[in-house]
């Protein structure tokens, strides 16, 4: 039938032909297929319980169970007095075959009845014929899916009632107590493939909980370092304005020079500004004051202590001034870590290292376990993606994780290279000192 013609016919029409497709894929197509029933999964909730040396052997646990009901089919052939031998065998040859070939399986217990029913004394459906039918139902159904469960057990009625001259009384117990089997192995699967279909959506849930929470703190990373970022152009744009006044009688291509460089100044502040305002989120508002850096550090400890966490600051190392950017990185990683310490261990103390060495900046922030009637609260799991992200925008390291004590320890190194010192200013120099005073007039020139 062809795609115009199925769905020109009636809703029945097009039922009854889905209908007949289905066998067809389920139980007409690929007969021979060759299936092989694989192992059980060894971290399983069951299996993984289990002692090692004991994982491997009773992951082969259903293949043993499908051998030992063809041997119990072979057994009840041999209670016919006439032809046990072959009562026994030719109805527990489909029983195993459910291992490799499901499918060809059924068509073969179905001859198999036919064989046992001509032979055998006790009519159509003798114990081994019984059983086998049964057993390779059940087998088969839970190799494949419900649908074709529903075929099967629908077959095996309309061929006991065919062979039996249209009684179906004979062929009732096998249909009621397959029916039965079947059901329950039909909610097993839809129980089992509900569950598959929840851990995929969470697992998917969770990536992309992930991935948005990984994108808001680099956005957050990006509004903070704008301000440093649009300050040091603002200085270049400055300083670029001044400098041809720095030297006397400066050539006309040097002065257009300056220039040019203060026009690409002012126009990056500008791109600058558009960037900011593509990654703002709906809620953001612009800071009153400058970004933090370690010179106030006292003041967020003090904030701290006054929220029950004691608090303690322990430096090492020549104190000197670091890049803008390292500042306010290693201001909000200690002030990550100490709202860290407040939610999971509430009653401790905490202690905050900051190591000036040559080659950079050491952070080490270690609270002890929580202490008191206080119970930790859940955080939104943002806190240790943000100061990674920090320290990955520097190209520094980071290790976090829990302490032999039951607290938690930060450690972070941020590499800050070394800084040529300038040399000696003319008498001209106090344009610098000019440069950063007009720094903010150049940024607003930015923004119109």
């Amino acid at each position: 039938m062809t795609e115009t013609q199925t769905k020109t016919s009636s809703p029945e029409f097009r039922a009854a032909a889905g209908a007949i497709d289905g066998l067809r894929n389920d139980l007409l197509r690929d007969v021979l297929a060759y299936r092989p029933l694989p192992p059980m999964n060894p971290d399983g909730r069951l299996i993984r319980r289990l002692p090692e040396g004991m994982r491997k052997t009773v992951v082969w646990a259903p293949h043993a169970l499908v051998l030992f009901a063809a041997f119990l089919v072979m057994m009840a052939g041999f209670a016919e007095w006439e032809y046990r031998l072959l009562m026994g065998l030719v109805p527990a040859i489909p029983v195993a075959m459910t291992l490799v070939r499901p499918v060809a399986a059924f068509w073969a217990s179905m001859a198999a009845t036919v064989f046992c029913g001509v032979l055998g004394s006790e009519g159509l459906w003798g114990p081994s014929a019984f059983m086998a039918q049964v057993v390779v139902l059940v087998v088969v159904a839970a190799r494949t899916r419900p649908r074709t469960a529903a075929w099967m057990w629908l077959l095996t009625l309309l061929f006991g009632m065919l062979l039996e001259g249209g009684d179906p009384m004979i062929t009732a117990p096998v249909a009621i107590l397959s029916a039965f089997a079947l059901l329950v192995v039909a909610v097993v699967q839809i129980r089992r493939d509900a569950e598959r279909e929840v851990t995929v959506q969470r697992t998917v849930t969770a990536v992309e909980r992930d991935r948005r929470t990984l994108l808001e703190e680099r956005t957050t990373i990006a509004r903070e370092l704008h301000d440093v970022v649009a300050h040091h152009m603002s200085v270049v744009a400055i300083q670029a304005e001044a400098a041809p006044y720095r030297v006397e009688n400066p050539p006309p291509e040097l002065e257009q020079a300056f220039v040019t460089i203060r026009e690409n100044a002012v126009a990056a502040l500008t791109e600058l500004r558009r960037v900011l305002g593509v990654v703002r989120a709906e809620d953001y508002e612009a800071p009153d004051a400058p970004q933090p850096t370690l010179a106030v550090l006292d003041g967020l400890l003090d904030n701290v202590r006054e929220t029950g966490l004691e608090t303690e600051k322990a430096v090492t190392g020549a104190v000197r001034e670091l890049p803008q950017g390292v500042e306010l990185s290693a201001y909000r990683i200690v002030q990550e870590a100490l709202s860290n310490s407040l939610r999971h261990a509430p009653g401790s103390s905490a202690r905050v290292e900051l190591s000036y060495v040559l080659g950079g900046l050491g952070l080490r922030v270690v609270n002890g376990p929580p202490k008191g009637l206080v119970k930790p609260s859940p955080g939104a799991g943002h806190g240790i993606t943000g100061m990674r992200e920090r320290v990955a925008m520097l190209n520094g390291e980071m290790t976090a994780g829990a302490t032999a004590d039951g607290g938690y320890e930060v450690a972070v190194f941020l590499p800050v290279p070394p800084v040529e010192q300038p040399e000696a200013r003319g008498p001209g120099g106090g344009e610098d000192a000019r440069g950063d005073a007009g720094a903010a007039a150049v940024e607003r020139d930015g923004r119109a």
